[in-house]
């Protein structure tokens, strides 16, 4: 079942690195003003990202439907795999 406020064809930015060299994603971002998201490697400074479907990143981390909830203005992150999430708002521009 898919809980995210966008379809599962949605356009949504994924790390370069997720997408091709299999890591882990660390950390999510769903953006306030168009109610995007971001799933990333984690990198600082981040790495370059693709454009893809968001039904993509799930497929790749089931463990990302817990964060569907996550309200748009928010983030969250994870320090490995299998580590638990944290979430906050994200900072005001």
């Amino acid at each position: 079942m898919w809980y995210f406020d966008q379809t599962p064809d949605t356009a949504a930015l994924v790390s370069k690195s997720v997408v091709y060299d299999g890591h882990p994603i660390l950390f999510v971002a769903h953006d306030e003003d168009d109610h995007g998201w971001q799933f990333l490697d984690g990198a600082d400074p981040p790495s370059d990202v693709v454009v893809v479907e968001m039904s993509h990143p799930v497929d790749m981390d089931p463990s990302l439907l817990d964060l569907a909830d996550l309200p748009p203005g928010w983030c969250a992150w994870r320090d490995s795999i299998d580590g638990p999430w944290t979430r906050e708002a994200l900072p005001a521009d």
